[in-house]
């Protein structure tokens, strides 16, 4: 689950009777709030829920004036989730609006980074395997009959998710035109903070995205991925089956990390795309950078997680640190990478 939407899962919002919400001191600053965030290119739409909840919360409450420490740190502990980290993710989300407040009232406290804890642990991805992405791709083909458009539908935006790292979101946000299979060329426009980026496709991939688009060609509509009833294929619609061919495979958490998920697709490529560099003899470190920009990723480091993450990669730091420390072990026919090999 990312991480805006585990901060909104198993919240009651602001703990009121669904109603349509007064417009209060509090909310009015919020909504000016999001205003300017999503006038600097910030769009969320979880965070954003979580804001305007504690915001009906403390108007509800009768609040005005500057925002204190315990205030907030009811809300956050307010949550019918039974995630230990939860509260402090809550935490997290109005923080930034706090210390916005406090920058123009002077008085609104701020509360420390960490105050209620971490606010998440970072489980190590599942890395699919060759044999996974074959099984995946077969079972999406075996949604419906062969004349159909979504059993292709599923398996290629699988496919394409696996060999080219893009976010879910963002290979749903696709149009037609966006998909350029001529130049072998992407255009994302889904990216976070609303950024664009072009994605080259490498050859491999062309055959069956060309052989999709040839059967979507027979339909309306401006998305690339659609199904035969569906003009454009939705989050739940690809979340929910995707549960189910993963079910229909038999895939648990025994003998995996933890239990696939279609952003694990996003993960493998990148495993795979440094452990292919490394045994290619590539200088790693200086290819992150491109990596990220290829991903779409805001910052660099987000890409060096991966190597302390994956256990896969481990083997390559340790291998490299080896090679280092002792470099008079270094085999003569593999250029002087030692235990690289």
């Amino acid at each position: 689950m990312a991480a805006d939407d585990a901060a909104d899962a198993g919240d009651v919002v602001n703990g009121l009777p669904d109603r349509e919400p007064k417009v209060g001191e509090v909310r009015g600053r919020v909504e000016a709030y999001i205003a300017l965030r999503r006038g600097l290119g910030y769009r969320s739409r979880a965070p954003e829920r979580l804001l305007r909840g504690f915001a009906e919360a403390l108007d509800a409450a009768g609040h005005h004036g500057p925002i204190g420490l315990e205030a907030s740190l009811a809300w956050a502990a307010a949550t019918s989730s039974t995630d230990p980290h939860h509260p402090s993710r809550r935490l997290t989300v109005i923080r930034g609006f706090l210390r916005h407040l406090s920058a123009l009232d002077g008085a609104t406290q701020v509360p420390a980074p960490g105050l209620l804890g971490p606010s998440f642990r970072r489980t190590s991805p599942h890395v699919y395997s060759e044999v996974e992405i074959a099984d995946l791709t077969a079972a999406a083909l075996d949604l419906d009959r062969p004349d159909r458009l979504r059993p292709y539908c599923y398996a290629t935006l699988f496919g394409l998710l696996a060999c080219t790292g893009l976010r879910i979101a963002e290979a749903l946000a696709l149009s037609i035109d966006d998909v350029d299979l001529t130049a072998g060329m992407l255009t994302v426009r889904a990216g976070k903070r609303g950024r664009t980026r072009w994605v080259p496709l490498h050859p491999t991939t062309l055959a069956p995205l060309r052989h999709y688009a040839a059967g979507r060609a027979r339909y309306a509509g401006t998305a690339f991925f659609r199904t035969d009833r569906s003009d454009h294929l939705s989050y739940n619609a690809a979340a929910s089956t995707f549960t189910r061919l993963r079910q229909r495979l038999g895939w648990t958490t025994q003998g995996r990390t933890r239990l696939p998920r279609i952003h694990d697709l996003r993960h493998r490529f990148v495993v795979r795309r440094i452990q292919a560099w490394h045994a290619d003899g590539v200088d790693v470190d200086a290819k992150i950078p491109a990596l990220a920009t290829y991903l779409g990723h805001v910052q660099v480091s987000d890409v060096y997680w991966y190597l302390s993450a994956v256990p896969e990669l481990m083997d390559i730091i340790s291998a490299r640190f080896e090679s280092y420390a002792h470099p008079d072990d270094a085999h003569p026919d593999d250029g002087g990478r030692g235990a690289d090999r």
